[in-house]
C-alpha cells in the first residue's frame, strides 16, 4: 500500500500524520512525504520517512498510484497554504482514484 502525505508551510501537520502513522502500521506500507516547499518536506523527513520528494511536479507523479492521500483540507484547494499548493497540485489530488483522508 502507497500512502503519500503532502504538506507545506512546515510540516508539521505533516510530520504528527508520518509520526503517527509509522507506529501504527505494517512495515508494507510505503510512506512517501511530499511536501510543497522543501522546509516542508525536511520537517516530514525527521520524522523518519524514508521516500521524500519536493514540488509541483513531485504532488502531481507522486499521488497518480497512490493508494491513500493524506493532507489537511487545504491539499484539495487552489492556492491554500498562502499560494504554495498550486491549482494543478490540487487538481491532481483531487482527481486521483486515491482514497484521501483530509
Amino acid at each position: 500500500m502507497k500512502i503519500v502525505v503532502v504538506d507545506g508551510q512546515g510540516g508539521g501537520i505533516g510530520k504528527a500524520i508520518i509520526e503517527k502513522l509509522k507506529n501504527n502500521l505494517p512495515p508494507n506500507c510505503d510512506i512517501v512525504a511530499v511536501g510543497t516547499n522543501a522546509l516542508a518536506t525536511a520537517a516530514m523527513l525527521k520524522a523518519g520517512v524514508s521516500s521524500v520528494a519536493t514540488g509541483e511536479n513531485a504532488v502531481m507523479f507522486n499521488v497518480k498510484n497512490a493508494d491513500v492521500i493524506i493532507g489537511s483540507i487545504g491539499i484539495v484547494s487552489a492556492n491554500a497554504m498562502m499560494g504554495e499548493l498550486s491549482p494543478n497540485m490540487a487538481n491532481a489530488i483531487s482527481s486521483s482514484p486515491a482514497t484521501k483522508v483530509l
